[in-house]
């Protein structure tokens, strides 16, 4: 009955399992695709929480869409790597509940699916589950402990609330205990482990320390010794197996070398706060700026030397040190922050009634429409004071924004705005005005020890956030600034400060400025540093450009530059201008073939609306071009604009654009012109303003730096030992300029010949090609480049194309050259 039985399975089509015992039936088939689908969401869920950690603020705002609108409209985008229902589930088992313990989850989950499609005796994950669960929930309130008051993304809204209600229980020791208690209790009970192991432990702990700081005391150059192994006796393989299954794996044999335990707590750390008033729920804090550490000396490592070098290659004299570019104004002094004044007293003074007022007309208005609040405490700022509040379960945010409008009537106050939620807080911010507003100076802000410790390339202090922290940006990785703002809302003081900080900061050999002022009185006090720090054309008067047809050509020089510079860094085989310096200093480049230390170049335009509505698009495509293309060779654009339409900031222009600064605007269309958001519009002026990198906005009180103070930078630097001139720009010639005129051959260069075979013979026609081959200057190689035209060797310029060769062997040369003499 049994052989008849087997036959006819065969025959039905249905395989034997290869041990001859079970046969494959529909119930094993949903059983494996069960555990394939328990593996592959595990799987998909632990990515999607990794990817939740570092785009969760930039997501927060997608949660408060209905569910129909979260599926089904394209118009809500979010950054999480698999999309929204990645960003969903981060949302509900990360933030709402277990924080970081949510990967223990996606780990069972996984482990639990592969045992059921491999077939493992799976009902020994429920040992496995009860580890996972305890670890799940200890985790979430250990990190909710040690993160305080705030709810963080690390601890989960489980871990913030289970933290809390320990601590209001217990007090900040006994809950600790209590976290502590508990995890010993789990470790002796599901690992069996009693007082022994855990001094079997200790002692191979201590034992390996006191073995690690011999070797260090008796100075042992050799490798640390490792600690001799004693043949101990069989252990039971009963707390091997536990500890296998706490793992989630199988036993396996013992090893001789102990495992290794680090005990250290996850812990957040907070800045220092000093706390006000704490009645009734209501807290104030005033963020103090707390110094930073200066970072230890790294380890010089001297750069291994090429070797089977061709005789060719430049070789550097390692005799001569490193190249020093600031040799030619070594004896240059950095301005001192003596010349800045100190606007106001420097510190922000706390009104507490007002404070107190305030909070009470905000919690009044919003009871008004039947919205209660738990919490509600303030941050006090130069200018402005945020409110964070925690509304209470079931309200709506889109209602409490909707009354921004009688909030300020309550407040009277000039304008405020909402932060509905507030970034990696879960709370919702109110920014009100000050009555008394505190003037932050430029020396406070340079005195920080945020810019004086700077190791950004290109620093700019802008000035002090809400939590009254100093903001220091770096301009090398914007890489563009866009700047926008009524008339008189500090948009010139804005540029003042940007321009002072890279003064502050960097040698006169290190960057040059292309200042353009349409409006020919905002930057001229900068004339007197011309020959230290600002960049011209050749043959041009002032430095600084106020005409229209001179920007134009500016312009299109600075990409002749640019593309100078891509043709250097190609030459060079470097990829950016950090290394290309890095490795000229290092006299890895031989100067002989054109390479020359490289200065950062910054344009600012105080006025871009201005040149738009007079040259249109002969100014935007080459400042579209610069933008695009010119941040790796170092050349960094600042415009500015005090009327941001669309016309004038185009599509173009903001997509190369990143970073924007706004100051008060008089609409929220302009508001969403400049930063793509509102809030602009409701700034009160005087060096408010919204400073935004592509994800978040902040607000900022701009440092105040006055006409005088400028005047008396620029009179320090401009009284110092100086360059013969200011750095030269390639020259440019524009379509009207009525091409090049017959030149006498009486008149033409002595190396007139050599050039002209050099460039038959490369069939190139470039003046960097003669300063290489020649060794001559830009200017008398761009003189030559026109007497070749005149000849009619090479052909007209081509912007930043070569010129075209029109003599093709060297024999046609040598009649044209004798005839010409």
């Amino acid at each position: 009955m049994a052989k008849k039985k087997s036959n006819s399975d065969t025959e039905s089509g249905s395989p034997k399992s290869k041990n001859g015992g079970k046969i494959n039936t529909p119930e094993r088939s949903i059983t494996s695709i069960l555990g394939l689908m328990l593996f592959f969401f595990g799987l998909f869920s632990g990515v999607s929480f990794l990817s939740f950690f570092f785009s969760w603020q930039a997501d927060q705002s997608t949660f408060h869409q209905s569910f129909f609108n979260l599926l089904f409209d394209d118009s809500f985008r979010v950054k999480n790597v698999l999309g929204k229902i990645g960003a969903a589930l981060g949302q509900l088992f990360v933030f709402r509940w277990f924080g970081l313990g949510a990967l223990l989850l996606s780990y069972f989950w996984m482990l639990l699916g592969l045992r059921i499609f491999l077939k493992i005796h799976w009902k020994v994950s429920a040992k496995t589950f009860a580890w996972v669960l305890f670890f799940v929930i200890w985790i979430a309130a250990t990190t909710g402990f040690f993160s305080g008051d705030a709810h963080t993304v690390v601890s989960g809204g489980l871990g913030f609330f289970f933290s809390n209600w320990l601590v209001a229980l217990t007090g900040n020791i006994g809950a600790f205990l209590v976290l502590m208690a508990a995890l010993l209790i789990f470790l002796t009970a599901h690992f069996r482990w009693n007082a022994t192991d855990y001094q079997n432990f200790f002692n191979r702990f201590s034992k390996k320390s006191q073995q690690i700081k011999t070797a260090v005391k008796n100075q042992t150059t050799a490798q640390i010794p490792v600690p001799e192994v004693v043949n101990a006796p069989p252990r039971e393989l009963d707390k091997k197996d536990r500890l296998e299954v706490f793992f989630g794996g199988d036993p396996e044999p013992e090893k001789d070398a102990e495992p290794d335990f680090d005990a250290d707590p996850l812990m957040s750390v907070h800045p220092s706060v000093e706390k006000v008033d704490e009645s009734n729920g209501f807290s104030f804090e005033v963020a103090n700026e707390t110094p930073t550490p200066a970072p230890s000396e790294p380890l010089m490592v001297q750069p291994v030397q090429e070797e089977l070098l061709d005789e060719s290659e430049f070789t550097p004299d390692s005799a001569l040190g490193p190249y020093d570019h600031t040799l030619e104004l070594s004896r240059y002094q950095m301005p001192s922050l003596e010349l800045l004044d100190e606007h106001g007293s420097g510190s922000i003074q706390i009104n507490q009634q007002e404070l107190e007022d305030n909070k009470n007309k905000i919690v009044e208005t919003l009871n008004n429409y039947k919205i209660d609040i738990q919490k509600i405490k303030a941050t006090i700022g130069p200018t402005v004071t945020l409110y964070e509040i925690i509304p209470a379960a079931g309200v709506r945010i889109s209602k409490i924004r909707s009354l921004e409008d009688d909030i300020a009537l309550s407040l009277s106050a000039l304008g405020i705005r909402i932060i509905a939620p507030i970034p990696g807080k879960g709370t919702i911010g109110i920014e009100v005005p000050n009555t008394t507003p505190a003037v932050v100076s430029m020396r406070t802000v340079l005195a920080s020890e945020k810019f004086r410790n700077s190791k950004m390339d290109l620093p700019i202090a802008l000035g002090k956030t809400i939590a009254n922290e100093t903001l220091v940006a770096d301009l090398a990785k914007m890489p563009h600034l866009l700047m926008a703002g009524a008339t008189g809302q500090g948009k010139s003081v804005g540029l003042n400060c940007i321009l002072t900080s890279l003064l502050y900061k960097k040698h006169p050999s290190e960057i040059k400025f292309v200042l353009v002022d349409p409006k020919k009185v905002e930057l001229t006090l900068f004339n007197k540093i011309e020959r230290h720090y600002l960049a011209k054309l050749p043959d041009t008067e002032d430095a600084i450009i106020t005409d229209t047809t001179k920007v134009i050509h500016t312009l299109n020089s600075l990409c002749i530059e640019m593309d100078n510079r891509y043709e250097l860094l190609k030459n060079a085989m470097v990829r950016n201008l950090k290394e290309y310096n890095a490795k000229f200093t290092a006299r890895r480049l031989n100067p002989n073939e054109g390479h020359r230390y490289l200065p950062y170049i910054v344009l600012v335009i105080d006025e871009f609306a201005d040149l738009i509505m007079t040259a249109g698009k002969e100014v935007e495509m080459p400042i579209a071009r610069l933008a695009q293309l010119a941040r790796a060779i170092g050349i960094h654009l600042i415009v500015a604009t005090q009327r941001p339409s669309v016309n004038v900031i185009t599509g173009i222009i903001k997509a190369n654009f990143p970073a924007r600064i706004a100051f008060r605007v008089s609409s929220k269309i302009d508001s969403r012109t400049i930063l793509d958001t509102g809030g602009a519009d409701q700034l009160i002026g005087k060096g408010d303003m919204l400073y935004s990198t592509g994800n978040e906005l902040i607000r900022i009180q701009c440092a105040f730096v006055d006409t005088p103070e400028v005047d008396k930078i620029t009179e320090f630097i401009g009284s110092q030992q100086a360059y013969p001139t200011a750095y030269l720009l390639p020259e440019y010639v524009g379509e009207d300029s009525g091409g090049i005129e017959e030149l006498d051959p009486a008149d033409r260069d002595a190396m007139f010949e050599d050039a002209a075979r050099i460039v038959v013979i490369n069939q190139q026609g470039s003046a960097s090609l003669l300063q290489r081959k020649l060794k001559l200057g830009y200017n008398r190689a761009g003189r030559i480049i026109d007497q070749l035209e005149a000849a009619g060797i090479i052909g007209p310029f081509e912007g930043s194309k070569a010129r075209q060769v029109l003599i093709q062997d060297e024999h046609s040369l040598e009649q044209i050259l004798r005839g010409g003499r």
